[in-house]
């Protein structure tokens, strides 16, 4: 059965670390982000609902005391 030969596998991992990241980078360079939403200035309009107006207390049925 030969011998494995791997006394070039040391230059050839060495290679391809730095080949890979350029591929990376080239890719990454060519991706199309999309930028975030500008804040828009809204002028806010005070709506008086009827339910703003007066204060109003719910009471739960399993909060409400037991009758006997």
């Amino acid at each position: 059965m030969p011998q494995l030969n791997t006394s070039t596998w040391f230059i050839t991992i060495m290679t391809m670390l730095p080949a890979l990241y350029l591929m990376m980078q080239l890719k990454l360079l060519n991706m199309n982000y999309y930028s975030p939403p500008s804040q828009k200035n809204l002028n806010t309009q005070a709506f008086n609902n009827p339910w703003q107006l007066k204060w109003t207390k719910i009471y739960l049925p399993h909060l409400q005391p037991l009758h006997s």
